[in-house]
């Protein structure tokens, strides 16, 4: 789904947009420097939109097609802005198994993995393994874990950050 358009326009504040134009100038020709601008680029703006790949593309005078390729290929980066409540599912085997959380928030969220919702509340993703087994299956919604979870605790859960 990296490839979807997000539901959420893409927006800059001149300052951000003065940070990266500073970042470029201080990394035009020098070596391999796609990957150090991306990371400051997505500390910038939270994301890697096309937008900010093309002005990176530009900035660094390198082909817009090395630049996406970076931002595809590592798992560091994203392409879809996140929410502001990030949720995240684990599916470790433990979890896995133990139930169909992460379809289930897909569908009360309207979004796939890795989408942010269009009000900018919420984004999904998966993660492998969060080290909680024995509370299988669990969420994360940023700092705060919740575990045991069958399908129907989700509305209660989701309410909490409405």
């Amino acid at each position: 789904m990296a490839n979807r358009k997000s539901a959420i326009p893409f927006s800059s504040t001149p300052e951000q947009d003065q940070k990266l134009e500073e970042v470029l100038q201080e990394l035009r020709g020098t070596q391999g420097a796609v990957m150090p601008a991306l990371q400051k680029a997505q500390e910038i703006y939270g994301y890697l939109p096309i937008e900010v790949q093309q002005r990176v593309a530009s900035g660094l005078n390198v082909p817009l097609e090395e630049v996406y390729g970076v931002s595809t290929f590592y798992s560091q980066f994203t392409l879809n802005p996140k929410g502001q409540y990030k949720v995240s599912v684990c599916l470790g085997t433990a979890c896995y198994v133990k139930g169909d959380i992460y379809n289930a928030l897909k569908e009360k969220l309207g979004i796939d993995g890795g989408e942010c919702t269009a009000d900018g509340k919420f984004s999904l993703d998966a993660c492998r393994c969060i080290g909680a087994c024995g509370l299988a299956p669990v969420i994360t919604i940023n700092d705060e874990v919740y575990g045991r979870l069958i399908v129907d605790d989700l509305d209660e859960i989701l309410a909490r950050y409405k």
